[in-house]
């Protein structure tokens, strides 16, 4: 199946962070965020495991307590039921790939 960028919806999370669900399926789905400069998002867990990868910018990361700055071409683990949460230090572009989906961020 071939799902174009130019056609997935993007969603306003919150001022200065869009999240554009690329693709889905039973077991896993993959997920666009355009982040702003000095957007943070909350300490936060869900019962999904989450890789990503940082496409662009600069973005100060805590999973499990640890904190890391993360630049482009870095890329991250949060286990399911972890706590995980990020600071944007500079305009970014991350890729996360849930497992299972998250229900809240399906589109079909």
């Amino acid at each position: 199946m071939l799902l174009r960028h130019a056609d997935a919806v993007p969603v306003t999370v919150m001022p200065g962070l869009i999240r554009r669900t690329l693709a889905e399926g039973k077991a896993m789905m993959i997920c666009e965020f355009s982040l702003e400069k000095d957007v943070e998002i909350p300490m936060h867990s869900h019962p999904h495991e989450q890789v990503g990868y940082v496409v662009s910018g600069s973005i100060r990361m805590t999973i499990g307590g640890k904190t890391f700055t993360m630049e482009t071409g870095d890329s991250y683990f949060a286990p399911a039921g972890v706590a995980h949460g990020v600071l944007v230090l500079k305009r970014a572009v991350v890729v996360d790939t849930f497992s299972p989906p998250r229900e809240d961020y399906r589109v079909s």
